[in-house]
């Protein structure tokens, strides 16, 4: 008796058609374009630790394991910054955890280099400090702003300009008060000090009685923002004179 005929054609192993999307090869490359295209924020926390294992497991499904580690640690923290000796428990290989031991080393380095370009200014030497060194040769004339975090911490050192957006032309006072703190709400800081860099000739006092009316319109409108003003200060060389010490506000 003959086996009935099938209606699709027999094809020598060389021609059968190959499917990318099957396999651990072609999951993977999957993965990997939605990091490309979408971010990390596409990834559950167990994919991410899956693509750190693809590094040190290259020819298996490394899913099942990257959600027993979430299982067994309790989170995604938990298992990066599990004992080696722990890992090893798990039977996963020297390779496997050095891969995921690597995001806790890269983020460690990036947060002291963050630390060193955001200085900590919690005091006059520090921000003496700062004037000594970040701001020798800024352009006299010049209102710079210094954005800080709730710990004062520098964000950012910024010239007040229309030109870059931090206030908007014209307006006076208030203008200029409006476009510092819509910069400072962008940049999430909680406080600021403004520094006026005064040049050869001028009269310090003079030059931070003409800031008062601006560091005033800041202190009101930035209450009301939860942003606190900590002073406005007129600078020139290693002498400065400072309108919160002066009783302006």
């Amino acid at each position: 008796m003959h086996a009935p005929s099938s209606p699709f054609p027999s094809l020598p192993n060389a021609e059968r058609p190959r499917f990318a999307s099957t396999g651990p090869s072609g999951h993977r490359g999957r993965m990997r374009e939605r990091v490309l295209s979408l971010g990390a924020p596409a990834l559950a926390d167990y994919e991410l630790i899956e693509m750190l294992l693809f590094l040190g497991i290259t020819r298996c499904d490394t899913k099942p394991l990257a959600k027993s580690l979430i299982n067994r640690f309790g989170s995604f923290a938990g298992v990066l910054n599990a004992p080696a000796e722990v890992l090893r428990s798990e039977r996963l290989n020297d390779e496997t955890i050095t891969a995921l031991k690597l995001p806790v080393l890269v983020a460690q380095r990036l947060a002291e280099a963050d630390a060193r370009t955001r200085p900590l200014l919690s005091n006059w030497d520090a921000l003496l400090t700062y004037f000594d060194t970040a701001l020798h040769g800024a352009v006299p004339g010049q209102l710079r702003i210094l954005f800080l975090d709730n710990r004062n911490r520098l964000i950012g050192d910024e010239a007040v300009s229309p030109e870059n957006g931090v206030t908007a032309k014209g307006g006076g006072p208030g203008g200029e008060a409006a476009g510092i703190l819509r910069r400072a709400l962008a940049l999430h800081a909680t406080a600021l000090i403004g520094i006026r860099i005064c040049g050869g000739g001028h009269a310090l006092r003079k030059s931070a009685a003409s800031d008062e009316a601006l560091a005033l319109e800041l202190v009101r409108a930035g209450a009301l923002l939860s942003i606190a003003v900590h002073d406005m200060i007129a600078l020139q060389g290693g002498e400065w004179v400072s309108l919160k010490q002066l009783g302006k506000f």
